[in-house]
């Protein structure tokens, strides 16, 4: 089991920008595929950005072109840089990690999650 923590978040105004960190407890968190997910009060959790086992990178509609996901490894790390946040970004924010094969997109493909990290977006 990994243990995950994201810290980070806050309130911004609209037009600026967060970068969201995730840590990983255990060595291996280096090389495992993870993700990251948001949910907005009432909806589903939501797929923002992903990368693979061989550091493929994914993004997910929303917010595209806005984010980038990037891991420091020797901070055992993974980083998501937000710019031209928006009042519908307002969400809590949580990594993940899957096993290598299984769909980034999917929430259920993720057996591990960290407690979540709240991103309020003011416009």
């Amino acid at each position: 089991q990994v243990q995950l923590e994201e810290s980070g978040g806050g309130l911004v105004q609209a037009g600026g920008s967060l970068r969201l960190s995730c840590v990983g407890s255990i060595g291996t968190f280096n090389t495992l595929p993870m993700g990251w997910f948001r949910q907005a009060q009432g909806k589903e959790r939501e797929f923002v950005a992903a990368f693979s086992a061989n550091e493929v990178t994914y993004y997910g509609d929303s917010m595209k072109g806005r984010i980038t996901i990037f891991r420091d490894t020797a901070k055992s790390t993974v980083y998501l840089q937000m710019n031209s946040l928006r009042a519908e970004d307002t969400g809590v924010y949580y990594c993940g990690v899957r096993p290598v094969g299984r769909p980034y997109f999917s929430q259920g493909s993720y057996t591990d999650w960290g407690q979540g990290t709240q991103v309020t977006v003011s416009s």
